[in-house]
C-alpha cells in the first residue's frame, strides 16, 4: 500500500503549502506524519458548502481546539477566502502551523489572493522516486504506468491511469472553467502529448488542434498551474556557441504521458518508449532539485548547429550533463553530444545514461544503466557515483 512507503518529502518546521498533482499522496502523507492535526477536507461537499459560505469559520474551529496546534487545509484553491483568515490567525502568534495542500495553484493567483508570503513556505510532492521504491521499483512497468503513487497502488493500475486525465478535465478544468471548450482542451491533451520530451513549437501544436496559438498558450499554462505538465529551458550560461530559445515539454508522469499519447499503426513503440524514458528521468531529476530545496535547476542544451544534450543539472551543488538513450549498446556517436558540451563546460560532469547493464566510462563520458542511475539518484546525497 502507498501508505506503507515511505517518502523522501521532509516538511518545513514552519506553516507550509504542500502542491502536488492529484494522486500524488498529499493527504496520505499528511494522515500518516499528522494524525493528531485540525482537518478541513474541501472535497467534502458539506465542508466545501460550509467554508465557502463563512470562511471565517475556520477561526472558530481553531479556537475551540486550541491544545490541537497543527491545521490541515486539503484542496485550499477550492475556497482561497481562507487563505485570509489564515493568515489573520498566523498574525495572532497563537503558536498554530498550518499545512495547506493543493493540486493547483490556478485559482489561488486567478483570484489575486495573498499567498502569505514570507509566511508560508511553498513545497512540492512529487511522483515517487525510484529510491523510494527501493525494490518495488521496476523500470519497464515504470515506463508504461509511470510512478505516481495513486496508481502504483491500486488493484487495477492500468485502469486507473486510463480514467486519470478525464478525471482531471471533468473535476478541475470543466468544474472551474478553466477552459472555455472542453472538447478543444481535450484535443489539446493529445496533440501536446507528441511535445513529449521535445522542443515545444505552439504554433505546430495550434494546427494540429485547430486553435489559435494563444489558446495553446492558455492551455499550456492551465497544465502548468495544475501542476501537470513542466517545461524545461535552455542551459545558455556563458555560453560559446549559439543556443536555441525554445524550451522542452514534459507531462509531470511517464504513465501519465503514455495514457494520453495515441498510438496507431504508423507509430514506432521505440520513438514512444524513448520519449517516456527520457520522461522519467526528467520527472526523477525534478523531484531530486525539489525536494533539495531547489538549489539545482534543471535545463537542456542545444545549440543552433543541432548538438544537444537532455539535461543539464546546474547549481549550486552540482553541474551535470545528461544524455539518455534508449539502447542497450553504446555507440561512438552517442557521445559526441556529451563530449561537445565537456568541450565548452570541461567542470561538467557527463553521464550517459542507457538500458544495457554495465557501467562503463567511455571518452571521460560515464555510461550508466539507466535504473541503477535512478536507484542511486537520492535527495539524501550530492555524489551519486
Amino acid at each position: 500500500m502507498e501508505s506503507l512507503i515511505p517518502r523522501l518529502f521532509i516538511p518545513p518546521k514552519q506553516s507550509f503549502f504542500l502542491f502536488g498533482p492529484r494522486g500524488t499522496g498529499k493527504s496520505t502523507w499528511l494522515k500518516a506524519n499528522m494524525p493528531d492535526a485540525v482537518w478541513i477536507d474541501l472535497l467534502e461537499a458539506d465542508e466545501f458548502r460550509s467554508y465557502s459560505a463563512r470562511p471565517e469559520r475556520l477561526k472558530e474551529l481553531v479556537l475551540a481546539n486550541s491544545e490541537r496546534k497543527i491545521v490541515v487545509i486539503d484542496e485550499i484553491q477550492k475556497v482561497p477566502g481562507l487563505l485570509n483568515v489564515v493568515h489573520s490567525l498566523i498574525e495572532k502568534k497563537l503558536g498554530l502551523r498550518f499545512i495547506l495542500t493543493g493540486s493547483s495553484s490556478r485559482k489561488l493567483k486567478k483570484t489575486g489572493t495573498d499567498l502569505l508570503a514570507g509566511r508560508l513556505i511553498k513545497q512540492t510532492l512529487h511522483p515517487f522516486m525510484a529510491v523510494e521504491l527501493s525494490r518495488k521499483f521496476n523500470l519497464t512497468s515504470a515506463l508504461k504506468l509511470g510512478l505516481l503513487p495513486l496508481v502504483f497502488s491500486a488493484v487495477d493500475p492500468a485502469a486507473v491511469l486510463r480514467t486519470y486525465a478525464s478525471l482531471y478535465v471533468r473535476e478541475e478544468v470543466q468544474m472551474e472553467g478553466l477552459a472555455r471548450n472542453i472538447g478543444n482542451f481535450s484535443r489539446f491533451l493529445e496533440a501536446i502529448s507528441f511535445s513529449h520530451g521535445s522542443l515545444l513549437n505552439m504554433s505546430n501544436v495550434a494546427r494540429e488542434c485547430e486553435v489559435e496559438r494563444k489558446v495553446v498558450e492558455a492551455y499550456i499554462t492551465i497544465l502548468e498551474d495544475l501542476l501537470l505538465a513542466f517545461r524545461v529551458p535552455v542551459f545558455s550560461k556563458k555560453a560559446k556557441r549559439a543556443t536555441i530559445a525554445h524550451p522542452k515539454f514534459y507531462y509531470f508522469d511517464a504513465g501519465v504521458y503514455r495514457s494520453l499519447r495515441p498510438c496507431g499503426s504508423l507509430d514506432r513503440p521505440e520513438e514512444i518508449e524513448g520519449a517516456s524514458l527520457e520522461g522519467l528521468i526528467a520527472q526523477h531529476l525534478i523531484a531530486w532539485s525539489s525536494y533539495r530545496g531547489e538549489k539545482n535547476k534543471v535545463y537542456f542544451w542545444r545549440t543552433t548547429a543541432g548538438s544537444e544534450v537532455d539535461f543539464v543539472v546546474y547549481g549550486e551543488e552540482v553541474f551535470w550533463a545528461i544524455e539518455v538513450k534508449n539502447t542497450s549498446k553504446i555507440r561512438t556517436e552517442d557521445l559526441r553530444s556529451l563530449r561537445s558540451f565537456k568541450s565548452e563546460y570541461p567542470q561538467s560532469n557527463a553521464f550517459l545514461l542507457y538500458r544495457g547493464k554495465e557501467r562503463l566510462r567511455k571518452n571521460n563520458v560515464l555510461c550508466i544503466p539507466c535504473d541503477e542511475f535512478l536507484l542511486n539518484l537520492d535527495p539524501k546525497k550530492i555524489k551519486l557515483f
